[in-house]
Formats: C-alpha cells, sequence, structure tokens
C-alpha cells in the first residue's frame, strides 16, 4: 500500500496532484485549511494549517493513526501576492515567510518518524521565483529562496537515509493562485494543469535509481514578467 501527503490539496494544485494519485491507486492524506471536494475511500481529508505549529503537529497525530509510512510527501502549501517592493506592507512579507518557508520547515520536521529509508520521495513546489528575482514579487522571491534553504539543509541531514528529493521550480501555472494576482498576464503564457501533471507523473514514476537534483520547467513563451 503507497502513502502519499499532499500539502495545500483543496484546489489548483494540490486538489489536481491528489486526484491523480489516487487515479493510480495511492492512498492520499490531503491537509488543508478549508477541506478538499474530493469523494474516494483512499482520500482522507485532514485539516492542516502549516503556518500554526500546534496544527501540524496534530496533523501528524491524525496521520499516525491510519499509516506509519509516507511513501511520497508533496510539499505544495503556499501564498503568493504580487506587488511593488516598495509597496509590500510587512504583514505581507511575513505571510508569505511564515507560509512557505516556515510551513515547508513545519512539515519536513514532522515528517521524521514517518519516513522510509530508500524509499520516500519528497517533492516540493519551488518555483522559478526561487532562483530568478521577478519584479513586483519581493515576498514570493523571499520566501521561495528560504523554502529552498530548508528543503537543501534537510536533505543533507537526512542523507544517510538514502530518500529521493525532488524540488519542482516551475515558471506560472494557471491555477486559482493566480486569481485576482496576475493582472494583465495572459494565461496562455503560463503553463497548464496538464503541462504540470504531465511533469509531476513522470517524476513520481521514474525509477527509483533517478535523482532530479533540480528540475525546472516553463511555458516556451520564458519567464512570465
Amino acid at each position: 500500500m503507497k502513502w502519499a501527503v499532499i500539502t495545500g490539496s483543496s484546489s489548483g494544485l494540490g486538489l489536481a496532484m491528489a486526484v491523480h494519485l489516487l487515479e493510480q491507486g495511492w492512498h492520499v492524506a490531503g491537509g488543508s485549511r478549508s477541506g478538499t471536494a474530493i469523494e474516494h475511500d483512499n482520500f482522507y481529508d485532514l485539516e492542516l494549517d502549516v503556518t500554526d505549529e500546534a496544527a501540524v503537529e496534530e496533523f501528524y497525530r491524525t496521520l499516525s493513526e491510519l499509516t506509519g509510512e509516507v511513501h511520497l510527501f508533496v510539499q505544495n502549501a503556499g501564498v503568493c501576492e504580487l506587488s511593488p517592493a516598495e509597496d509590500t506592507s510587512l504583514e505581507s512579507f511575513s505571510a508569505h515567510l511564515s507560509t512557505n518557508a516556515t510551513g515547508a520547515f513545519l512539515m519536513l520536521r514532522g515528517l521524521r518518524p514517518f519516513l522510509v529509508p530508500q524509499q520516500t520521495h519528497i517533492v516540493s513546489l519551488l518555483s522559478t521565483a526561487a532562483r530568478y528575482a521577478y519584479p513586483g514579487m519581493v515576498a514570493y522571491g523571499a520566501s521561495k529562496h528560504a523554502q529552498k534553504a530548508v528543503l537543501e539543509t534537510f536533505q543533507k541531514e537526512w542523507k544517510a537515509l538514502k530518500l529521493r528529493f525532488t524540488p519542482l521550480s516551475s515558471g506560472a501555472i494557471d491555477t486559482p493562485l493566480w486569481d485576482g494576482v496576475a493582472a494583465g498576464q495572459s494565461a496562455d503564457r503560463m503553463l497548464s494543469l496538464d503541462d504540470f501533471l504531465h511533469v509531476f507523473d513522470f517524476v513520481v514514476n521514474a525509477p527509483a535509481n533517478l535523482k532530479f537534483a533540480e528540475l525546472t520547467f516553463l511555458h516556451r513563451e520564458g519567464f512570465l514578467e
């Protein structure tokens, strides 16, 4: 029995990945604040706020009642807002760091008892913003750089377990995350959900001896800027 955990499963990429894995026979525990509209015998809808340490601990307590092993962990929960750096509030900047970076730290730290040596695959949805500075995205970019550092640290500290880590650095994807955010940006220059799932499926089902140190992919039109 294969178990996957997906954070931010209520909509967008998280919802799409959960459905995709369920179709392939996985048992999936989805974590979100608002709940996920999936009705499937192998889907477990768990309440989760990745910014809240107590909520993360409760999530893992509940998960332990379902399984003791996680074979695929997908760090997907995130926020994104656009504004010029000089107009970005401290509240917004802090919120990005709290969700995208601190949330990643809390979830990875809590995952430790569920790791299966030489089997667990950790997929983190970063962004090209983790390596490329976009104007109008100072809070998002900083949080994604921080998330990348968190991921790389856990990867080095867990090296003896021989886990697989796959950072996915994608360009803009046409999901609800961008609703009201990318004013004036055309979805024609964004990746579609199907585009993303093609890459996700390739990564998840690749031979176990393959390692993707960092996989960057974006629309053929290039960086959205």
